[in-house]
């Protein structure tokens, strides 16, 4: 169980990280907002208080591996790896600038920390179950976590993978859902239902954990279990909330790939305590 300084401290990080991830938006005028505050605390919990990596040394062999599938979400990940010290902070300035290793999406050959290239929805949690079963194959002790979104899943590679990842009772594999109920097109429901979601990854045989993907001690407990989990892969379904921490975005999927005005940075910037 975590204590009450460092869940206070893991909040307070995502908070300065939910600024920077909307200053960087509206600096590059394109990105995706929503989906990338809605992941914020996940990511938080998992790169400063669970996953082992080494800034000053990326290519540590037995380093845990991360994978955004979700790669529009790509200021989420880049606040991380900025706020760890993977490059400095004045790059998230440059996001999806001519010349920038800041993309649009995720690229393991310009960014450092990147393990794979993301966008296409789906691909990247069948990379990640292939570093799930490299590491298995080569004895390794690294962990491996993936990010995906609700609409992601329904994707027909997902379900391909998510067998895979079964079949060879990958433990070493954590996947994390970050179930905002929200794609560019609408409600989840509306375009194509995904849910129950639970019962779908049971039925392929994961250990399946759901928790509010803002409370960093469900968070926290749900990462232990997975370490602990032998046998299979686990996953972890968070329900979140699109646009989380600034009112007027939240639960809207007509911020899911639009960056904030000027006008409204000022307003989020004042919501978030950061003048």
């Amino acid at each position: 169980m975590l204590s009450e300084p460092t869940v206070r401290e893991l909040e307070s990080t995502a908070r300065r990280l939910r600024v920077e991830i909307l200053k960087m938006l509206n600096m590059a005028r394109s990105g995706h907002t929503g989906g990338s505050l809605s992941a914020i605390d996940l990511l938080t919990c998992l790169f400063f208080n669970r996953m082992r990596h080494d800034p000053g040394n990326p290519g540590w062999e037995s380093r845990d591996r991360f994978v955004l599938s979700k790669g529009h979400a790509a200021p989420a990940l880049y606040a991380c790896l900025a706020e760890s010290g993977y490059f400095p902070r004045d790059d998230l300035k440059t996001l999806r600038r001519l010349g920038s290793h800041l993309q649009g999406h995720p690229d393991m050959s310009k960014t450092p920390g990147v393990e794979v290239c993301t966008g296409s929805l789906g691909q990247g949690f069948s990379q990640a179950v292939g570093l799930a079963l490299a590491g298995r194959l080569s004895g390794g002790t690294s962990r491996i976590y993936a990010l995906l979104g609700d609409g992601e899943v329904q994707e027909g590679q997902i379900w391909e993978a998510a067998m895979a990842a079964a079949h060879y009772r990958l433990d070493n594999f954590c996947a994390m859902l970050d179930m905002n109920g929200l794609q560019i097109d609408g409600k989840v429901s509306d375009v194509m239902e995904v849910n129950p979601l639970g019962p779908k990854f049971l039925a392929f045989n994961w250990h399946v954990l759901e928790i509010d993907g803002h409370d960093f001690q469900a968070m926290d407990r749900a990462f232990e279990d997975a370490e602990k989990t032998k046998g299979r892969p686990t996953m972890i379904i968070a329900r979140t909330v699109k646009g989380k921490g600034v009112p007027f975005f939240e639960h809207k999927a007509s911020y899911h790939g639009v960056p904030p005005s000027d006008e409204e940075l000022g307003l989020a910037m004042e919501h978030l305590g950061h003048s």
